[in-house]
């Protein structure tokens, strides 16, 4: 019985420096959050999280249609995980949102 105590001991260690490790390691990349992602009620990989809706905020602040931008850099960000720095431009730190277009070949992304 003790030994029994001692393996599910040590198992819940080894867990516990698992998930220690994915925090740091997440730290250090600087990510927002980490998000479990769950489809078809499963537990899928870890995925690091951009706040879209903060990076959306800062990005859309000084557009003329503010919600407009906003929704269309909602679904970008959401896809791609990432929103450049500041109102405009700064394209190139995130290729995925820079690529996006709408159906008629314009680009999707403010």
């Amino acid at each position: 019985m003790a030994m029994f105590s001692a393996s599910r001991l040590f198992l819940l260690y080894l867990v516990m420096i698992g998930l220690v490790q994915i925090y740091v390691e997440a730290a250090e990349i600087g990510a927002s959050t980490i998000v479990v992602e769950q489809r078809n009620g499963m537990k899928g990989r870890l995925l690091l999280s951009t706040d879209c809706s903060a990076a959306c905020g800062e990005r859309c602040k000084k557009a003329s249609r503010h919600k407009m931008c906003l929704r269309a850099c909602g679904t970008c960000c959401a896809r791609c995980n990432c929103v450049p720095p500041g109102t405009s431009g700064n394209q190139d730190l995130c290729p995925c949102y820079a690529n996006q277009t709408t159906h008629g070949g314009r680009l999707k992304c403010p």
